[in-house]
């Protein structure tokens, strides 16, 4: 089995992720059974724009310093969840690209585009004019681990400043990720993702987090 190395892209991962107010026994769990990592993971802070679509569940996109990632869901096996990266850009943005790529990944109606390329703010600003769509900020503080060969971490985040806390199992085995989701003491949790995550604190979705 290929080695999994924080930070570097391999072929796509399976991800158990949950989110709720409080999971400080199962980070307990997760850092002492936890091999040493590289410092550079140990803890890493960023900001984002996540835009939400009311319309879509299938599409996660971000943007953070100016760069645009939208990842596609791919398949649930045994309730881990699988993805794929559907499009990277930088801003400004191409109207084919807008056209083609982004506002079909929201699967709402596409705003007229008049422009050859759009800035991050004139992008914002058509997010925020249609109903169905959201830019929501998220700022997350990650304390990265490994656990039975699998690429872990625990974050604070900030939805919109809503403070909830987020613990996540992700490998290319789905097995490893079962036995790290058993040892520190995860057994029945709900996978939650990023997308359903915010729609919840946001009031999108009526549903609550895993531990409220």
């Amino acid at each position: 089995m290929a080695e999994l190395k924080i930070g570097e892209q391999s072929k796509p991962r399976f991800e158990f992720r949950s989110f709720g107010q409080n999971f400080c026994e199962a980070h307990k769990r997760m850092a002492r059974l936890s091999v040493p990592v590289p410092e550079k993971v140990w803890e890493r802070s960023s900001d984002e724009i996540y835009i939400i679509s009311a319309k879509n569940d299938i599409n996660n996109t971000k943007i953070r310093d100016g760069k645009m990632d939208i990842k596609t869901f791919v398949q649930s096996v045994d309730g881990l969840e699988q993805w794929n990266p559907l499009m990277k850009g930088e801003f400004p943005i191409s109207r084919e690209v807008l056209e083609k790529e982004v506002f079909p990944a929201f699967m709402v109606e596409m705003p007229a585009l008049t422009k050859d390329s759009y800035t991050y703010e004139e992008f914002i600003g058509m997010v925020k004019a249609c109903p169905d769509l959201a830019a929501v900020r998220v700022h997350k503080q990650r304390f990265g681990y490994m656990v039975n060969g699998t690429i872990c971490e625990v974050g604070n985040v900030l939805i919109n400043g809503a403070k909830v806390v987020t613990i996540n199992s992700e490998s290319t085995e789905i097995e490893d990720i079962k036995k790290t989701v058993a040892d520190v003491g995860l057994q029945g949790v709900e996978n939650i993702n990023y997308l359903q995550a915010i729609k919840r604190v946001i009031g999108m979705s009526d549903k609550p987090l895993a531990n409220e």
